[in-house]
């Protein structure tokens, strides 16, 4: 009997060894087989080649805030049901800016209405913007007779919680209306009154009740909540706490996004990171930067910026390089639609940020759409657009060698 036990007892633990044997040989065979696999797996981007993604340095709180609002931002999808407008352009903020990158002709806003300083003339037929498709049962609105309209194609999202610090008296220090210093430019900041919901800048330098304003093709938007509400009520239809005018009746109505949601919203765009300059130290890359320099583009599309004191620490009193100087500027006849906003002229349009240029086919569509309405289908044609203030650097890049230009469009399509 003892040595039957025995048997038995040895013959058990055998088995049990082998299919311990036989667990850690199929661990270790899936083991591999991830492994394997893996390696015919794409490569995830690198933080250079992608626009969206917070700044470094956010508290965990701050993290969840940017996460809810990136969902608010690129995952609520509005119908009826939740708010939606009788009529509106988009059912989403992220439709516009796939990616956080630059819009689509198909996602290309209409605003008409206001031909000088009086301001808009045709609030009362649906002005400032076009809303171009509606819900069954409601007919989308058409430009009035008489009106001038423009096409804005959405911008890139990336790094505005940065050019919301600059100070008003770093934009003033690089305006220069009456071209003091004899180079042809001229920049102007666009002087509006504010909405009753915004707030002016601890540092904000006024003039009377008018405030510089800083988003928008036209500098329109006073700073990154206006900008959000006047797209939530505009773009989707939606009216908040903010803005409680319903773009169809244009009647007062409850809010249908909560603040919360609105301010998420506001944090998401403010911590979005900064757009990583590729191949810096490309030799062609640099040569490219000085002839840029050289020709008079960074008079405009200022290389280098500081943000002033935030709460928010990521953003507080940093150095970034959004090759824009937040200003109106004379672009020529060829860029004047009959339009404007606020005080700027309907030939003026502020520089837009250059940086994540060299990303914006990823969100369009696999080519470029670009100045205010996407009619230049590259960097090169949009060049060629440039005319008032801008004509003169046009003009040196057209001088250069055809070697040079390819550096400049190259250090351009590094950014």
């Amino acid at each position: 009997m003892y040595f039957c036990s025995k048997n038995y007892f040895l013959n058990t633990l055998s088995i049990q060894m082998k299919n311990t044997y036989l667990v850690i040989a199929g661990i270790i065979a899936v083991v591999l087989l991830v492994q394997a696999c893996s390696k015919f797996e794409p490569a995830a981007p690198s933080d250079d080649e992608l626009l969206d993604g917070p700044v470094e340095g956010l508290t965990y709180e701050q993290n969840r805030q940017f996460l809810a609002g990136d969902v608010a931002f690129n995952d609520e999808i509005f119908s009826s049901s939740n708010g939606l407008g009788s009529i509106f352009v988009a059912t989403s903020c992220g439709s516009c800016h796939a990616g956080d990158g630059k819009g689509h002709p198909f996602t290309t806003l209409t605003r008409f209405g206001q031909i000088d300083s009086t301001g808009n003339q045709f609030m009362h037929l649906g002005g400032p913007q076009l809303q171009n498709r509606a819900l069954p049962g409601y007919t989308p609105e058409q430009i009035p007779a008489g009106a001038t309209f423009s096409k804005f194609t959405p911008p890139a999202n990336t790094g505005l919680g940065f050019l919301e610090l600059v100070s008003d008296a770093d934009i003033l220090a690089m305006a220069d209306p009456y071209d003091v210093n004899s180079d042809g430019i001229s920049g102007v900041p666009n002087w509006i009154a504010l909405p009753s919901f915004v707030s002016p800048f601890g540092n904000a330098i006024p003039q009377g009740v008018r405030y510089i304003h800083r988003f928008g093709k036209k500098a329109a938007a006073y700073n990154l909540l206006h900008q959000t509400v006047n797209a939530y009520n505009q773009d989707i239809g939606i009216t908040s706490s903010f803005e409680t005018k319903d773009v169809y009746t244009g009647l007062d109505i409850d809010p249908e996004v909560t603040n919360v949601t609105v301010h998420n919203v506001v944090f998401y765009l403010q911590t979005l990171k900064a757009p990583i300059q590729r191949n810096q130290n490309d030799a062609e890359v640099m040569q490219g930067q000085n002839l840029f320099i050289q020709a008079g583009c960074e008079s405009c599309h200022k290389q280098t910026l500081t943000t002033g004191l935030s709460n928010i620490a990521p953003l507080s009193n940093k150095t970034f390089h959004p090759y824009t100087d937040l200003l109106l500027h004379d672009m020529g006849p060829g860029l004047d639609d009959g339009y404007t906003e606020g005080n700027a002229k309907t030939f003026e349009w502020r520089t837009p940020p250059l940086w994540g240029l060299g990303l914006s086919p990823n969100s369009q569509g696999g080519q470029y759409f670009l100045m205010h309405d996407g009619r230049a289908k590259s960097i090169e044609e949009a060049i060629q657009l440039h005319g008032g203030e801008a004509a003169t650097s046009k003009n040196k890049f057209n001088l250069m060698t055809a070697a040079e230009r390819n550096a400049v469009l190259k250090f351009l399509k590094s950014l």
